[in-house]
């Protein structure tokens, strides 16, 4: 027996490149009449990012920005923009042909919580982006695609974004 697509996680980086793989994703969805998860990870500021934080932003501000409320502010801001995104990529299209879609944005190493999410939430699948970068002439796959596919016990589809 075929196994169902039920739910599909559409991993989102919210690059210049994103648009093809977000259409695969609702592809997909509309295929199989399957929900739709799209996931946005916000990697936690590094060392550097701290430092250029601190150095030109006032104390105040920089603090609010590392606090709690703040990293919440910053999170509820990118899920506002992924369902803008959403609705501009769908705009013109009948209601019936839009999947049900559920959008998650959430602080972290963005491999690991793309799984965490894909396990918790029962996914069939995941879709991302296959972002290549050249070194010496061969093409790599990014870290993030090479880690996901590499440990997932979910299937992976991944679409070329570059």
């Amino acid at each position: 027996m075929i196994p169902p697509i039920n739910k599909i996680l559409y991993a989102s980086d919210q690059g210049e490149h994103t648009r093809p793989v977000f259409r695969r994703a609702v592809s997909l969805a509309r295929r199989y009449e399957a929900k739709l998860l799209m996931v946005h990870v916000v990697e936690p500021l590094s060392a550097a990012g701290n430092a250029i934080v601190d150095t030109y932003l006032p104390l105040e501000t920089a603090d609010k920005l590392k606090s709690e409320d703040g990293m919440h502010e910053v999170l509820e801001k990118v899920k506002k923009r992924l369902q803008l995104f959403a609705r501009e990529e769908l705009r013109g299209e009948r209601q019936d042909r839009i999947p049900d879609t559920e959008v998650h944005v959430v602080m972290g190493t963005p491999s690991r919580e793309i799984l965490r999410i894909a396990e918790e939430n029962n996914v069939d699948v995941i879709v991302m982006g296959k972002s290549a970068h050249s070194f010496f002439g061969n093409t790599m796959m990014g870290t993030c695609a090479r880690r996901v596919t590499r440990y997932s016990n979910i299937p992976v589809f991944l679409i070329p974004n570059n």
